[in-house]
């Protein structure tokens, strides 16, 4: 199924169609796999609550959230993403170190293949033991497709074999997209992640349950316009549908700019970026479209922390974004980050290489914190005397003073770059 609306899809259209990919279906036992709240605007906790509502009293509900390595959501997150109508005795946590069962192996030679001889050992594929063993009859994938810096363009299986996935898939996966090159994956389909992600559905996934919805979003404010809706409980249609959508997301969310930006001011909501682990989006987001020698001003008013738990941000604080050469030397030298190579990715990926520096701007986290993990320094207070959130609009900005600036009010919808 799919529902297109460049103006964005009404809610009364948009139900109707979820009801319509139920015809057919009498499910006794379902599973909701939503994004979690990191993705608030990506229409999913709607969708979620819509789905709830239709099979209330029909059978037996579960959800999900897809959390990946984040945190798990408060019951005040839950009530903001998902409304009243779902009970937060509904919401089960995905933990990713323990809660996971290994399916299988995708073989060391096809990693190999798809990343052009870059790494060479087999990926395990595992995800969260209900997704296998719960007894469900319909499991429902709800995910936004958008540019993303792992696997090009995020959600369909990524939203099971990461946001659902297992310590050693996830590791596994993100050093292979770091490995492969970050500029070389985000905003494409078929990046070496997303054929190892195939090739599990492919072997692995084939016989579950499984229905995937997915959307293409913008925002204005709090406001979230869904412009596409694909839904599909095929194995061949449902790749079908995320290349659709992936077309949407191309352009909708990638935004390409004639010159590179030589100062950006990126303002991350502290409602959704509550860690680097996740607000470094304003890095990744932007940094093809930033000029070598240019400057990155993040606006982080949440961020409290470094990784999105405690044994992450402990590697984070201790070996800092110290760009790829240098993470690659300590992953080879340290044990403890061969252990933790999402971690590793997630430095290398965090970093300018030298490029453009990177400031951060905190209420939460001091000067000496940001600084240990080589970012550099502004309090919050004093850049947004400044840089007013309140004031500036996306896109280019001419400030009281003269300066221009490139600002960017929600680094998770998009992708910039020049060209």
């Amino acid at each position: 199924m799919v529902l297109e609306d460049k103006s964005g899809i009404g809610s009364a259209e948009l139900r109707a169609a979820l009801e319509k990919s139920l015809e057919g279906k009498s499910p006794g036992k379902v599973l909701i796999l939503p994004p979690d709240y990191t993705r608030l605007y990506s229409g999913a906790g709607k969708i979620t609550a819509a789905y709830y509502d239709i099979l209330k009293g029909r059978c037996e509900i579960d959800i999900m959230p897809a959390l990946g390595t984040h945190e798990p959501m408060t019951k005040e997150e839950c009530l903001a993403f998902f409304g009243e109508g779902v009970p937060f005795e509904k919401i089960i946590v995905h933990n990713w170190r323990k809660d996971v069962v290994k399916l299988g192996e995708v073989p060391a030679g096809f990693v190999s293949e798809v990343s052009e001889g870059l790494v060479n050992n087999k990926i395990d594929v595992e995800v969260n033991r209900r997704i296998v063993e719960g007894g469900y009859d319909l499991i429902i994938s709800i995910g936004q497709v958008v540019p993303h810096e792992v696997v090009g363009m995020a959600n369909y299986s990524k939203n099971i074999f990461v946001g659902c996935g297992g310590s050693s898939m996830i590791n596994s996966s993100h050093m292979l997209g770091a490995f492969y090159g970050l500029e070389r994956i985000m905003g494409r389909d078929f990046s070496p992640v997303r054929k190892v992600f195939d090739y599990a559905q492919e072997h692995f996934l084939a016989d579950l349950p499984l229905m995937y919805v997915l959307t293409v979003t913008t925002n204005e404010g709090d406001e979230t316009f869904i412009h596409g809706l694909f839904i599909g409980d095929k194995l061949g249609n449902q790749r079908f549908l995320f290349e659709k959508a992936v077309e949407m997301s191309q352009e909708l969310n990638l935004i390409h700019l004639k010159e590179p930006i030589k100062k950006a001011v990126v303002y991350l909501d502290p409602r959704e970026f509550k860690s680097t682990w996740l607000g470094n989006k304003a890095v990744y987001r932007t940094r093809m479209a930033i000029a070598d020698g240019g400057e990155l001003i993040i606006l982080a008013p949440g961020v409290r922390k470094f990784g999105e738990d405690d044994a992450n941000d402990a590697l984070i604080r201790k070996y800092g974004y110290v760009g790829r050469e240098k993470v690659l030397e300590l992953t080879n030298a340290n044990a403890d980050l061969q252990e933790n190579l999402s971690v590793a990715a997630h430095l290398i990926h965090g970093s300018s290489d030298g490029r453009f520096s990177i400031t951060y701007c905190t209420k939460l986290l001091t000067k000496e914190e940001v600084e240990g993990v080589a970012f550099n320094y502004i309090p919050y207070d004093e850049a947004v005397e400044k840089y007013n959130p309140a004031q500036l609009k996306d896109g280019l900005c001419t400030l009281p003073d003269g300066e221009e600036i490139f600002y960017v009010s929600n680094p998770a919808l998009g992708l910039w770059t020049v060209g």
